[in-house]
C-alpha cells in the first residue's frame, strides 16, 4: 500500500502542474484513491492537509457528501411518509434505500449542491475543493455519475477523496467491491 503522505504530495504536485488537454478532460478534477480500510486514516489527515494548503496560500473548502445527504434527506418533503413506512416495516431495507436514493438521484439535489459549491469558489483565487465522505454514497450511487453530470463546471481544482481500489490508469472499484468503472475524466493518484 502506498503512503498517504507520498500520495498527497504527488497530488499537490499534479495540481500545481495543472491538467493538460487530453481525450478525457482538461478540467482540474483529481481523485486521491485509497483503500477503504484507510477511511479513518484519511479523515485524520484531512485537517493537516487543509492547514498545509492554507499556509501555502490556498483557500480550502470541504464538501462533505455525508453531510449533504443528511441535509437533503432531512429536508425531503416525503420524510414523514418514510418514517411512518419504516415503523410499519423496519426490516424492508430495499424499499427504504430506494426511497432515499430517489431523493438524491431523481431530484438532482446532491449534484446541484456540489455545483453550487464549485460556482461559489470560481471567484476566489487559489481555491481548492475537497469532496469528502464519498462512502456515504453507498448504496445510492457513485461519484462518477455526478462528476459526469457536472462536466464543464469544474473551474477550481477539485479533489475527491475516493475510498476504493485502482485497477488501471483510469479504472476504479468504489469501496473495493463495486464493479470496476472506467468512466472517470480525472487524474487518479494513489490506490
Amino acid at each position: 500500500m502506498s503512503s498517504l503522505k507520498a500520495d498527497f504530495a504527488e497530488l499537490m504536485h499534479r495540481i500545481w502542474q495543472g491538467r493538460e488537454l487530453s481525450h478525457a478532460s482538461f478540467e482540474p478534477i483529481f481523485y486521491l484513491v485509497f483503500h477503504p480500510s484507510r477511511i479513518i486514516e484519511v479523515k485524520r489527515q484531512l485537517p493537516a492537509w487543509t492547514a498545509k494548503l492554507e499556509n501555502e496560500g490556498w483557500t480550502v473548502e470541504q464538501f462533505s457528501i455525508a453531510e449533504e445527504i443528511a441535509a437533503i434527506h432531512a429536508e425531503a418533503p416525503l420524510r414523514q411518509v418514510w418514517l411512518q413506512a419504516e415503523q410499519k416495516d423496519p426490516l424492508n431495507w430495499q424499499k427504504a434505500n430506494s426511497a432515499l436514493e430517489n431523493a438524491l438521484v431523481k431530484t438532482g439535489r446532491l449534484k446541484a449542491r456540489l455545483g453550487q459549491a464549485l460556482e461559489r469558489l470560481q471567484a476566489q483565487d487559489r481555491a481548492i475543493l475537497f469532496v469528502t465522505d464519498l462512502e456515504a454514497l453507498h448504496p445510492y450511487l457513485r461519484i462518477g455519475a455526478i462528476e459526469g453530470d457536472l462536466q464543464g463546471k469544474f473551474q477550481v481544482p477539485t479533489v475527491f477523496l475516493y475510498p476504493g481500489v485502482r485497477t488501471g490508469k483510469s479504472r476504479l472499484k468504489f469501496l473495493g467491491f463495486y464493479p470496476e468503472d472506467g468512466n472517470y475524466r480525472s487524474v487518479h493518484v494513489g490506490g
